[in-house]
């Protein structure tokens, strides 16, 4: 890839464009450029980021990586499950071509991002969903502000809680991060920091300064890259009122309805729980109740699962998950209810989690593939 200094080179869905310093440093700039889809991941999106993600980490002159969007609404609210749909509607039964190299183009940039050897700033602002987040908890500097919007909510829509959610989610305090996969909840700037699935809020409108900042310090070369990028960070303004947290003032409760012997006791506990009007515990109560029973299985799987395993071993598994997904029919259900017929009236295949085979959660976590795709990762460690 040639990437001209400070000419921005615009790919159909995807800003790149570089900044030289007086003293002859590079600020890298990654910007998604589909504002009117949420800038949503497409596969175009996560091969176009990785080959300047890769480019950029192979020069001298490139002291980080900026990751932004543009618009005002949205970080990045997903990927791109419209595609994954038509898809699966042609492959009938099969993973689809489609899928498996969007997945495993995705996870690959993921796990970029979190071994990436210089600093990646991502400025999450708006709606973090999904392939967000994805982008955005690998990060080395996550900047989050009073408009971010947090959320995993993939069982409204059959799938799970991707992108890594299998190495963060039981990594979060507590029982926090079942919680969050199984019910969908959103988390604002508060939210996030607390759970450390960001590092700073920033008042919003401080992006410009950010780059102008970064441009316009000395690097030094005798010190870290990663702390120079703190110090230019903790000067950029903060909100005059940080966003209320939701997480940390239930964090009792929290833990203690998702602490059970057994999936269906842990539904049942945040089901009937008493969310004394709070609209936040009720909306998590509605979304669990709505959504897919064989998510809500995978969610705690993975949780279990990936307590003990590496962040490779992670994606590993969630390609296989993934890709089962798209076989099974209850992906392409969610999708059909949520965004193709927008009846939001999924016909789930299974009632409730007590209904599910163990034998069809098995499957989910069956490998598919002879030689895995994402074997080459493990030269990146």
């Amino acid at each position: 890839m040639s990437i001209d200094v400070q000419d921005q080179v615009k790919t159909d869905k995807v800003l790149l464009a570089e900044h030289r310093s007086d003293e002859n440093s590079v600020i890298a700039v990654a910007t998604l450029n589909k504002p009117k889809a949420l800038n949503a991941l497409d596969l175009d999106m996560a091969r176009d980021l990785l080959a300047a993600l890769r480019h950029w980490q192979e020069r001298d002159d490139v002291m980080c990586v900026v990751l932004m969007a543009e618009g005002d609404k949205a970080f990045c609210a997903g990927g791109d499950i419209v595609s994954m749909y038509k898809a699966m509607q042609e492959a009938e039964g099969e993973t689809p071509a489609f899928v498996q190299e969007f997945f495993t183009q995705e996870y690959t940039l993921d796990y970029t991002i979190h071994t990436y050897k210089k600093p990646i700033i991502v400025w999450g602002t708006g709606i973090v969903m999904g392939g967000g987040m994805g982008l955005l908890t690998g990060a080395s500097h996550r900047l989050v502000t009073q408009s971010s919007r947090l959320a995993m909510p993939e069982i409204s829509i059959g799938l799970y809680p991707d992108v890594g959610g299998s190495y963060f989610l039981p990594r979060l305090p507590g029982h926090t991060g079942m919680f969050l996969g199984l019910t969908g909840a959103s988390m604002n700037a508060t939210d996030a920091c607390y759970l450390g699935l960001a590092d700073h809020t920033v008042d919003e409108g401080a992006r410009k300064q950010l780059i102008a900042s970064l441009i316009g310090h000395t690097w030094h070369k005798r010190s870290s890259k990663h702390e120079q990028v703190d110090y230019v960070i903790k000067s950029l303004p903060k909100p005059d009122e940080p966003p209320k947290g939701n997480v940390e003032a239930h964090r009792a409760l929290i833990d203690k309805v998702c602490d059970g012997e057994s999936l269906g006791h842990v539904i049942r506990q945040i089901v009937d729980l008493d969310d004394y009007g709070n609209k936040w515990l009720a909306k998590a109560k509605a979304t669990l109740k709505a959504g897919s029973p064989i998510t809500a299985h995978l969610v705690y799987q993975q949780v279990v699962r990936g307590k003990g395993m590496s962040l490779l071993g992670c994606f590993e598994m969630e390609l296989i998950m993934s890709c089962r997904c798209s076989e099974f029919g209850e992906l392409q259900e969610g999708i059909r209810a949520l965004l193709i017929d927008k009846d939001n009236n999924p016909a789930w295949k299974y009632p409730d989690v007590d209904s599910v085979p163990p034998e069809v959660i098995v499957k989910f976590f069956t490998s598919p593939f002879k030689d895995h795709p994402l074997s080459e990762l493990e030269k990146l460690k």
